[in-house]
């Protein structure tokens, strides 16, 4: 089968999956993915990068990948077996639709020094999603997304960091979990798994 024929709108039921990652970031969300099946639920991935780069990103996970992954360009319906990449020039967040969910995009003013901003998308999660969500941070320099998933895990959400060890550099899941944002503390080999887990399917 195709990866079209694993595309469907995602429901307020759903879950939902949001990534957060910085340096180190395109190879740990790359191995995510890997472990991920092509019907799966739907993932928006704020990866810290130039926006020359995000489209070429996207375009070559999606040739790696089982689920589809585009560059979202704004407005876009929210659909399972989709995997959503922040341009390089705008923030990204979840909203209601009449359908379900859709992207939103804005070219607000920088958070944490960057846009797209992994917290800008985590709290449209925690506001929007809530305990339909699952925040994962990854490997990266600063904090960015660390308020964001504590706000996530206060609404409810599963919340995962990557480990130490598997990091490139261990700043944003660190701030994440000296703050209590991170439920579970996970090797990133390991992380699709878990959050597998958190879904109640196995990948």
């Amino acid at each position: 089968m195709d990866k079209a024929s694993f595309i469907r709108p995602a429901t307020n039921g759903g879950k939902i999956i949001f990534i957060g990652a910085s340096t180190g970031g395109t190879e740990a969300v790359k191995t995510f993915l890997l472990g991920v099946p092509a019907n799966y639920p739907p993932i928006l991935i704020v990866q810290h990068m130039p926006e020359t780069f995000t489209g070429s990103f996207a375009a070559r996970l999606d040739g790696l990948c089982l689920p589809r992954v585009i560059e979202a360009q704004g407005g876009e319906s929210v659909e399972s077996g989709t995997v959503y990449i922040a341009p390089g020039h705008s923030h990204m967040k979840i909203r209601r639709s009449p359908a379900g969910y859709a992207i939103e995009l804005c070219k607000t003013p920088p958070v944490n020094r960057h846009r797209p901003s992994v917290d800008v998308l985590f709290d449209s999660a925690a506001d929007v999603v809530r305990h339909n969500a699952i925040g994962v941070i990854m490997t990266g320099m600063g904090k960015d997304g660390a308020h964001g998933l504590l706000r996530m895990r206060q609404s409810g959400a599963r919340t995962f960091g990557q480990d130490e060890a598997s990091c490139v550099v261990y700043g944003m899941p660190r701030e994440a979990a000296m703050i209590g944002a991170v439920e579970d503390v996970v090797p990133l080999g390991d992380l699709s798994k878990r959050v597998a887990s958190a879904l109640g399917r196995c990948a």
